[in-house]
């Protein structure tokens, strides 16, 4: 049925009032006619987008099944407006939380990668505060949860944290990209107002992970300490002993799908 994937063209949502308001571009692919399944949200990691290649298997497998499939870029990603530089953790899970407000599924799964991950919980936490849709599983793909705090402070060397004082932000080079990543002072900050491996994470829903053993951004342990604040739920971690960070290959995919299906009641 790959092949006949209806072309979605991109929505735009404005979120933020003021000299925060910006535009978050979506692709949403609605349900088919009386599937009755969750909907699949698709939440992309640091500097990615919905148009990667894992949130496009993610699309092409709601398709396949009938389900509804929701992806969004963040701010100051892809087809989104506003800077990179803007971004903090709040304000990503904001329009994340806007974006799942407005097309307002009954049910759904989050899937989210690296910071997507992080994203996802967060998401968690704040439809258990606030209500809305029935949260009914997560898959979870290299998750980096308070990796602000967590993987980027404590490595900061001399020069990095000076730069954070002096510029309010540092770079450091990209595997994935020529232009260079940046972390700025806002992000770190806010980073440490979002922390979610301080105590039990309660998400009321089923849980899988897939983390790659290679993975040199986020070290499989991470995933390990996750594990450890969610005591209350139905927690599956998949090791990938040859995995990296990205997870991308097709026997990687193959695992993601199976990981998604497998939380479809």
């Amino acid at each position: 049925m790959s092949d006949q994937m209806t072309v979605l063209q991109p929505e735009f949502l404005d979120v933020g009032d003021g000299e925060a308001a910006r535009q978050i571009a979506m692709l949403v692919r609605p349900a088919q006619a009386n599937t009755g399944l969750p909907a699949l949200v698709w939440l992309s990691g640091y500097r990615s987008d919905m148009s990667g290649s894992k949130a496009i298997e993610i699309d092409r497998l709601a398709s396949e099944l009938g389900a509804a499939c929701i992806r969004l870029d963040y701010s100051g990603h892809g087809l989104s407006g506003g800077a990179f530089t803007d971004g903090t953790i709040s304000r990503w899970l904001e329009e994340a939380l806007a974006v799942i407000r407005h097309i307002a599924p009954d049910r759904m799964i989050l899937v989210g990668s690296s910071m997507g991950g992080w994203i996802a919980l967060r998401v968690a936490q704040e439809l258990a505060r606030h209500g809305g849709p029935r949260l009914e599983g997560m898959v979870l793909i290299a998750p980096a949860p308070d990796f602000t705090s967590d993987l980027i402070e404590p490595n900061l060397r001399k020069k990095e944290r000076t730069s954070l004082e002096q510029r309010g932000y540092f770079e450091e080079r990209s595997q994935y990209s020529p232009e260079p990543n940046i972390y700025t002072r806002a992000l770190i900050e806010d980073g440490r107002r979002n922390r979610v491996l301080t105590g039990i994470i309660e998400t009321g829903c089923p849980i899988h992970i897939l983390q790659g053993m290679k993975d040199a951004d986020v070290p499989y342990l991470h995933a390990m300490k996750l594990v450890e604040h969610l005591p209350a739920d139905d927690v599956v971690l998949t090791f990938i002993r040859d995995g990296d960070h990205r997870l991308s290959r097709p026997q990687d995919i193959e695992r993601l799908r199976n990981a998604v299906k497998s939380l479809i009641r």
